[in-house]
């Protein structure tokens, strides 16, 4: 597989040649890239009504929950396996309790996950590998002209993602009757009045069948069963990551983060143009994690296959941090990161149907800025598991009671919208136009209190603060009126504002 891309890519080339199970990595990578084709043909037939099962295939095993995704998905099955005793099995098509990504998140926030009464503190603790003394966030700009904004206790720990997923699938083994089962693919869910039977394929390609009170759909952006049910457009935005785990940069600062970092204007192509943004944490000891990214809308003409991403990526790693004589890639990091423009006072997007439940990537209802799915899950998590208890308890899993066990957040959904201003569009925005709106941005979150700059950057700011924001942006950089209109438009506009006005309404929002 490699070989197919020695001449196409020969920076990717070079580099996955060099690693440990570099053709595994680069076929998720397409694996994951077939998501734009999948976009384009007719919708997934794979949530299907009971009477369409083929009778005569055995039963491979009964649970009270079939989870389909084993990242994200295995730390809500240890809280409903370990805490509340549910009967859980856990199918993944790759490695269970692994993930292509890695996590950077507060201790504080990790703690909270202790709260589940799942994980002690001290084993949360063990899973942070490197902690931070501060962060910062910069774009490009003449000197003169940009701020470069410090945060303290913002994604200031790096985790070992697959050790905390590691505890969290032995508290569902732990449980008499869970399991987990890996290189096992989702298939189909066929749904009766009191229960739903999981098609899947083994690692041989032989079909299993399970049979469970519901399934919960952990399987990420490329879900079928979330394309389904949002009628083939699962997503308005989406965020394409890539990076690598390395060591060897001549330039690292191992006392730092560095959250959003932009080094040149947006890169213009034909079919459009990208605002690229780094980020840059260090990691277990000499190693330091680097991300290029950029936000967009679905429907741009722009590449956002990972596979170009990433030649990019490394034909402008050096601009960004000088690799050393003794640089090393030790393993790359991927994904697209999701998200969803929500039309409405509330959730507009399908994650739930009849014993069906929609969790993480697949729900798509965390923020695309910088406190994405493992941030959305640690904030919810408890919500998600003792709703989802509440619901099993009293057998009410219609898609109306399932759709509000959901990690829906008024605030989260009005905050996406701020992501729009920073996807590129070389039809009406100068190739500045990001960097200068985000200088703008960081001035004015430097003359208010630190608790802004922290909330921002957290998803937890209150509406006032917002606002407050938003005035005094308007106020400095008044082409932000302009850009709204063509960022926006008149639908968008309209959307915006019902999303600030259900955060208004939400009792959340009034007791605060």
């Amino acid at each position: 597989m490699l070989d197919h891309i020695r001449n196409t890519h020969p920076l990717v080339y070079r580099c996955f040649s060099a690693i440990d199970r570099g053709e595994e990595h680069l076929g998720s990578i397409l694996s994951i890239d077939r998501y734009w084709e999948e976009l384009s043909r007719p919708v997934p037939d794979v949530v299907r009504d009971g009477s369409r099962l083929e009778p005569g295939g055995a039963i491979s095993g009964s649970f009270d929950i079939v989870y389909a995704g084993g990242t994200l998905g295995m730390l809500h099955a240890a809280v409903m396996s370990k805490r509340y005793g549910y009967r859980v099995l856990v199918i993944d098509r790759g490695e269970p309790a692994s993930t292509t990504r890695d996590w950077n998140i507060s201790r504080s926030e990790l703690q909270r996950l202790a709260g589940t009464g799942v994980f002690t503190p001290e084993e949360l603790d063990s899973t942070i590998v490197r902690s931070y003394r501060t962060g910062w966030v910069e774009f490009h700009a003449p000197e003169e002209r940009r701020k470069r904004l410090y945060i303290d206790d913002v994604l200031d720990c790096a985790v070992d993602a697959d050790r905390l997923l590691g505890i969290a699938m032995q508290r569902v083994l732990d449980r008499e009757g869970s399991a987990v089962s890996g290189r096992t693919t989702f298939t189909a869910c066929y749904r009766f009045a009191d229960h739903v039977i999981v098609e899947a394929s083994a690692p041989g390609g032989e079909p299993l069948r399970f049979r469970a009170r519901m399934l919960v759909d952990a399987m990420g952006i490329v879900s079928p069963v979330a394309m389904q049910l949002n009628d083939g457009r699962p997503q308005t935005h989406v965020c394409p990551t890539v990076g690598t785990i390395s060591s060897g940069f001549a330039d690292a600062d191992f006392d730092v983060g560095e959250i959003l970092a932009s080094i040149e204007p947006a890169e213009l192509s034909g079919r459009g143009g990208r605002q690229l943004i780094w980020e840059g944490f260090p990691a277990r000891g000499d190693e330091y994690i680097t991300y290029l990214f950029f936000y967009d809308s679905v429907d741009s003409p722009n590449d956002k296959t990972l596979l170009n991403l990433f030649e990019t990526y490394f034909r402008k790693l050096p601009d960004y941090k000088r690799p050393g004589t003794g640089f090393r890639v030790h393993r790359p990091v991927y994904g697209i990161i999701p998200a969803f423009s929500h039309d409405g006072t509330g959730c507009s997007r399908v994650v739930a149907d009849d014993r069906i439940l929609l969790l993480g990537d697949a729900a798509s209802l965390g923020s695309p800025l910088t406190f994405c799915g493992l941030g959305s899950m640690v904030r919810n998590l408890d919500r998600l598991t003792t709703g989802l208890d509440r619901a099993l308890q009293a057998d009410r899993l219609g898609r109306e009671v399932l759709a509000g066990v959901s990690a829906f957040e008024h605030h989260v959904a009005a905050m996406a919208n701020l992501m729009k201003y920073m996807c590129f569009d070389s039809r009406t925005d100068e190739p500045d136009f990001v960097n200068e709106l985000m200088n703008e941005v960081m001035i004015v979150l430097d003359g208010l209190p630190h608790r802004y700059r922290q909330a921002m950057f957290r998803d937890e700011m209150k509406l006032d603060e917002l606002v407050t924001v938003m005035l005094r942006v308007a106020w400095r950089y008044p082409k932000i009126l302009a850009a709204t209109w063509s960022k926006l438009g008149i639908q968008g506009s309209a959307g915006f504002l019902k999303n600030l006005a259900g955060w208004a309404m939400a009792p959340s929002t009034r007791q605060s």
